[in-house]
């Protein structure tokens, strides 16, 4: 893919719940990751969305950057890893707002969850896993469609 052999950047299969009218050009899980603020994943009607990581070896995730398009995102996000040939568990459950503004996850270490409600702060545990699914589960659009111009996945690989 476009973008996965820059340097700082893991290489990972990427498969997403459902693109906009199967506009994979125009709409497709590449533009998650393409750093263009005109470019974006757009997925299609639905009740529940997904977004799913494969990396090739373990990593550990830390932080998790995300960019809504306002009116097109989720109330609930759910973390789900494991580690190949596991089950996915729970990680955490995020409670973005309904903005295009960057929301940036901390480790829940550090605090600072008092500011979420105005700064676009959620907490997410550390986790070492080999797969990471993000489960938008209540969208903001009526039809269920979530637009997503940018996610980041941050940590460490082992």
């Amino acid at each position: 893919p476009p973008g996965s052999d820059v340097p700082g950047r893991w290489r990972c299969a990427r498969r997403v719940s459902s693109v906009l009218n199967r506009d994979v050009k125009q709409f497709g899980k590449q533009h998650l990751f393409d750093g263009s603020e005109e470019t974006c994943w757009n997925s299609d009607q639905g009740t529940s969305q997904w977004v799913t990581l494969d990396f090739p070896r373990p990593v550990k995730v830390s932080q998790l950057h995300i960019q809504f398009q306002g009116g097109f995102s989720s109330r609930l996000c759910t973390l789900e890893g494991c580690r190949t040939g596991e089950d996915l568990v729970k990680i955490s459950e995020l409670y973005p707002q309904d903005s295009h503004a960057m929301q940036i996850s901390f480790p829940s270490t550090t605090g600072g969850m008092e500011f979420g409600e105005f700064w676009g702060i959620f907490q997410v545990e550390e986790t070492v896993l080999e797969k990471l699914k993000i489960t938008f589960g209540s969208s903001t659009d009526f039809f269920g469609r979530v637009v997503v111009y940018h996610l980041g996945v941050l940590g460490e690989r082992l």
